[in-house]
């Protein structure tokens, strides 16, 4: 009997980091009170309970892999690399409205990153922190070696601008980061997970099906209840982060920056306080001024830390998303 040759793996490295970041807002500032009218609002009323003073909004011309396609050039450039040398490109949206083909396999080529495996995530708001997770588990395992992930949305074609729930929250941009090699540790552990009990927590009014079937529908927009969300972001939340930091080694005390996912100031504030975070720890709070982007929302909100000087290159930041699904993931990074 021929003996049977044993397959080869993959080399893996030991470590993988973010090697650069890039963003891109809509281009548009709306204020509350672009807003209050159709929902009989007040600025002052969505500033209490959102913390929200201007949302980022883009034009009805540009659409969400443009959005995509600006924040990963940016990163590539941050990263001192070109499409040629990405080996996978992952991108989170729900704001695509092609089932098939995948957005990322458009945005590789526009990139010119063919032919870098290429896929579509959709995990909503902790959808960019699903996407590091994976990437850096290609680079690891020495499936990949320079790994694109991208948060991107553009919400503004989501919203019912009636709804009181959800659509004054709503923004629009993209936020990239390429992950790649490194001979320390970079990425934690990523922590995640799922509860589909709470699926209707965030939700589209109907689906495709029902819209074919019903003409007069109009596009899905999105609805929250927000009181199920709050409780479940402010206190189900911080054990998840909690968890992060414990399974990356780390103590409160070493982390210089908190980005959690910019759903709503109250909670931002709730967990800092959930996780005893020391007044030291550099928070964003990039909702008050670019509102809730969804998948996009923590790389935007830590390129703004980064180019404002509050946040430096080498420290160490915890980041944590969650939303619609209901889904989460919270890992520690080391900023690029």
């Amino acid at each position: 009997m021929t003996a049977r040759r044993a397959l080869r793996q993959a080399e893996p490295v030991r470590h993988s980091r973010i090697l650069g970041l890039g963003a891109e807002r809509g281009d548009q500032v709306v204020t509350n009170d672009d807003l209050a009218g159709p929902i009989d609002s007040s600025d002052e009323w969505i500033r209490q309970r959102t913390g929200i003073v201007t949302r980022r909004r883009a034009a009805g011309d540009v659409d969400v892999l443009d959005l995509a396609e600006a924040a990963a050039r940016r990163a590539l450039d941050a990263a001192g690399l070109t499409g040629a040398d990405v080996d996978a490109v992952i991108l989170s949206t729900i704001t695509y409205f092609h089932q098939t083909p995948a957005a990322a396999a458009v945005l590789a080529d526009r990139l010119g990153a063919t032919p870098a495996a290429a896929y579509d995530i959709s995990a909503a708001c902790a959808g960019y922190a699903y996407g590091i997770g994976q990437a850096d588990a290609l680079v690891r395992s020495g499936a990949a070696r320079n790994v694109l992930v991208i948060g991107a949305e553009k919400l503004s074609d989501v919203v019912d601008p009636t709804d009181r729930s959800i659509s004054f929250l709503l923004g629009d941009g993209a936020g990239a980061a390429v992950v790649g090699p490194s001979d320390t540790p970079g990425i934690g552990p990523t922590v995640w997970g799922s509860d589909g009990s709470k699926a209707q927590a965030i939700r589209q009014t109907h689906s495709l099906a029902e819209l074919a079937a019903d003409g007069t529908l109009g596009m899905p927009t999105l609805r929250q209840d927000g009181p199920t969300v709050f409780k479940w972001a402010s206190f189900q939340m911080a054990p998840v982060a909690a968890k992060a930091m414990a399974e990356a080694g780390v103590e409160p005390e070493d982390i210089q920056v908190f980005v959690p996912h910019q759903a709503n100031m109250r909670i931002i504030d709730q967990l800092v306080k959930q996780l005893r975070l020391p007044d030291s720890v550099v928070v964003a709070r990039d909702i008050a001024e670019t509102g809730n982007t969804s998948a996009a929302s923590i790389p935007l909100a830590t390129d703004r830390l980064l180019a404002e000087g509050s946040a430096r290159s080498g420290d160490l930041a915890l980041q944590i998303g969650f939303g619609a699904g209901l889904v989460y993931a919270a890992q520690v990074v080391v900023l690029p």
